[in-house]
């Protein structure tokens, strides 16, 4: 009699799983594989794909994009790291049209992401069908479904099986298999999703101190195995974790910042099965939880959950139990303060607040979840190998568990159901809720249907069929779970210079001449702005200046969306955005603001005509402490053409005494360059509107001369008396580093791989030899 694990091997070999997985990406987003539509859905629209299109116009002029000029008065962009600037594979949207190739790049990760869940799955189970199931679902849940509007986290977790499954080869084997391991963990790296890579090391850790706990392998070995291997993941990716890493320690994270929005509300787990419980749509048409926006769903199919609670009856308990436990205590911190443990843990380890919204964790929980699923289905039932030998073996043992989980999922189902129709929150959608309770019932009884068969000891027809009509089941399931997650849209949507070309704003904001500014009032609209329509939301929102559309029009803005920007900027921002009662208007005039908000529509545009150039000079300095400087900038009375504020330590730097005047000629801006020329009688200040940071650099005919921190966040120079012309230049010494280390490295791990693989391949064939010359 044919086993399903037989039937399982015969379909997925690992060829035939990566077809059967593309061919399910495909149709489940054909209108974006064939470039009708494209994404546009949250931070897609309005962070991923114009930052992504600013990486392309300086590719194609042949620069790296180390500084965003158009965003809160110029900001690190390279350092971001979730900007995807030296990720290689986004080489993919940057030489392709962009609307086409960045959708497909979220894509082809999340097929990707599949496949590295099956290869991790098939090593561990042993098993193809098992593996098969495992990876389908990793690529098709709720959760990893919503990474696709952040093309740098599905990259990122699309890497996690691999970096695991390198990992353990590379502790376990040695050899090239180390370097196979740096390569996938520098290319996680690369990605630039930390969140998703500290939980993807603390997962391989755990892993390696269970096995070196049990001595699977040689203990020594095992340590510096894992060791080398890490130590090439920082290697390869210093280019990028350098200028992290320094943006960090100058920006507004700090250790004790944190934020717990978001966390999975205490009804949250009922998502895995009724996802439309407790909850309603919000903007574009996407379902979310009622105080929990981050994601937009984590369900993983209600077969994937039957397995699930069947994991602690398989033979290979500790593998198992590690997943589980680790499953849970993320399940526990992704409910954030709702739970005692998160805030306990949170104090116990104070780096876990770099990790904002506490729902991230989730991704951990999505991750053992395919693993347990694909171990309960290869071992249902205690010392068996598969549903359907365990059906063989133990008769009506097996099916009564199967069955005693399915109705208690059942009832559990139909409970949750009934707590949405008898006591609904304010805003939940309570008919949706009942027809999805409804549809997952169905959906529940036809996955049982499957499981039952492949737990059949006789053969039958429809037992063949049963592994693939599994997969279908599970991923019709997801796909079905609630409205759609991925809204697309026509391309025309990002047409660059169409708030230009619709708006015609005169003045028009420009690189070096002027900025437009969302008031406090406007951005405060936007947040709450929705319309189901994604088309009508996105173009609303593209007008307005929401976020950093701008960035399609190459149209300056005080403010911007990004993770990180320099600390005085961040502090600077946000009491302009929050501090209600303080008078901007001489600090808008400074930040060179020739367009505002309206008074009366947040989404139109009204000129200002008391704005300053960019450059000015011949200020009087007045030297303030940090606290008096903020508090003078809120006052009406702040004259940025004739005052400037400094810190007191740069009194020893600043000749001028005096307001002086002064002629500033051709200035130039760049993405990472000023120039202009000064003419003054007496020594001078010259002021830059444009946010300070440490890397960059100025001359002064020449001469190295000091950059100074003028009105808090921006930057001066001390020019002496003449005619003299200034450069500024933006220089990232720790990406100079980090890249000289990575280079250096990628060739040395490179040619070290195709020497050790072409010593394996002798290695292999002169025993062969042996064998023929004895023969």
């Amino acid at each position: 009699m044919q086993s399903s694990r037989a039937v399982g091997q015969n379909l997925f070999t690992p060829v035939r799983f990566g077809i059967f997985l593309a061919l399910l990406v495909v149709a489940a987003f054909p209108q974006v594989i064939f470039g009708v539509e494209t994404f546009v859905a949250r931070d897609y629209g309005f962070f991923a794909y114009p930052s992504a299109y600013f990486q392309r116009e300086c590719f194609w002029h042949g620069e790296l994009p180390f500084w965003n000029p158009y965003n809160n008065c110029g900001l690190p962009f390279l350092a971001q790291w979730n900007t995807l600037p030296l990720y290689p594979p986004a080489l993919l949207y940057l030489l392709l049209p962009l609307t086409w190739a960045l959708s497909c790049f979220s894509l082809l990760h999340l097929w990707f992401a599949g496949l590295g869940m099956f290869r991790l799955a098939r090593r561990w189970t042993g098993n193809e069908l098992a593996a098969a199931f495992a990876g389908t679902v990793f690529a098709f849940n709720g959760f990893t479904l919503n990474l696709l509007m952040w093309p740098s986290h599905i990259a990122t977790f699309a890497w996690l099986p691999w970096v695991v499954l390198a990992g353990e080869a590379a502790w376990r084997e040695g050899g090239r298999k180390i370097l196979l391991a740096a390569f996938a963990g520098a290319l996680q790296m690369l990605a630039g999703g930390p969140e998703t890579i500290a939980l993807t090391w603390l997962f391989l850790g755990a892993l390696w101190l269970q096995q070196w706990v049990a001595g699977e392998a040689s203990r020594t070995r095992m340590f510096w195995r894992l060791a080398v291997a890490g130590g090439l993941v920082l290697a390869l990716s210093a280019m990028q974790l350098l200028p992290f890493l320094d943006l960090v320690a100058h920006a507004q994270r700090e250790t004790g910042y944190t934020d717990l929005r978001w966390s999975v509300p205490g009804s949250g787990w009922a998502n895995f099965l009724v996802p439309m419980a407790f909850g309603s749509r919000a903007a574009e048409g996407i379902f979310f939880q009622h105080g929990q926006y981050w994601t937009s769903s984590y369900y993983l199919g209600l077969g994937t959950v039957w397995l699930v609670l069947l994991a602690p009856w398989t033979p290979n308990r500790r593998r198992v139990w590690l997943l589980l436990l680790l499953a849970l205590a993320a399940l526990l911190c992704a409910f954030g303060e709702h739970t005692p443990f998160y805030p306990w843990l949170r104090k116990c380890i104070p780096q876990l607040s770099f990790i904002t919204y506490p729902v991230k964790f989730m991704m951990a929980v999505v991750f053992a979840a395919p693993l347990l699923a694909a171990f309960a289905l290869v071992h249902g039932f205690p010392g068996q190998a598969t549903l359907s030998e365990a059906g063989q073996k133990t008769g009506f043992v097996g099916k009564k568990r199967l069955l005693t989980v399915g109705l208690l999922l059942l009832l559990l189902l139909g409970g949750i159901v009934a707590w949405t129709q008898v006591a609904p929150a304010e805003g939940d959608d309570t008919p949706g809720a009942l027809r999805n309770g409804l549809s997952r019932a169905a959906w529940l009884v036809v996955t049982g249907a499957a499981l039952f068969t492949l737990a059949r000891a006789k053969k039958s027809t429809g037992f063949r069929f049963a592994p693939l009509g599994l997969l279908l089941i599970v991923w019709l399931d997801v796909l079905t779970h609630e409205p759609w997650q991925n809204p697309t849209v026509p391309s025309a949507i990002y047409q660059p210079g169409l708030m230009r070309e619709r708006l015609a704003l005169k003045p028009q904001p420009d690189l070096g001449g002027s900025r437009a500014m969302l008031s406090p009032a406007a951005a405060l609209a936007f947040t709450r702005f929705s319309v189901s329509d994604p088309q009508n939301n996105y173009l609303a929102k593209r007008l307005g200046g929401c976020a950093d559309v701008n960035l399609l029009d190459a149209m300056p803005k005080v403010d911007g969306f990004f993770s990180l920007a320099p600390h005085n900027f961040d502090v600077l921002l946000t009491l302009v955005y929050s501090v209600s009662n303080a008078d901007w208007s001489g600090l808008e005039d400074f930040l060179g603001v020739s367009q505002g908000t309206s008074a009366t529509n947040f989404l139109t545009w009204q000129a200002r005509h008391t704005f300053l150039p960019l450059i000015t000079a011949g200020q009087q300095p007045v030297f303030l402490d940090d606290t008096n400087a903020l508090l003078a900038l809120g006052r009406g009375t702040f004259a940025p053409a004739s005052t400037v504020f400094l810190p007191p330590e740069a009194r020893s730097v600043v000749v001028a005494s005096n307001a002086t005047a002064a002629t500033i000629r051709a200035p130039k801006f760049t993405s990472r360059t000023v120039d202009f020329e000064v003419q003054a009688g007496e020594p001078v200040l010259a002021v830059i509107a444009q946010t300070y940071y440490h890397w960059w650099r100025v001359e002064i005919d020449g001469r190295p001369a000091p950059l100074l921190r003028a009105n808090f966040a921006f930057q001066a120079v001390a020019v002496p008396p003449g005619t003299h012309q200034v450069h500024l230049w933006y220089e990232d010494r720790a990406f100079e580093v980090g890249a000289a280390i990575s280079v250096c490295m990628w060739v040395n791990c490179l040619v070290s791989y195709v020497a050790l693989r072409r010593r394996d391949r002798n290695d292999s064939v002169q025993p062969q030899m042996d064998t023929d010359e004895h023969r």
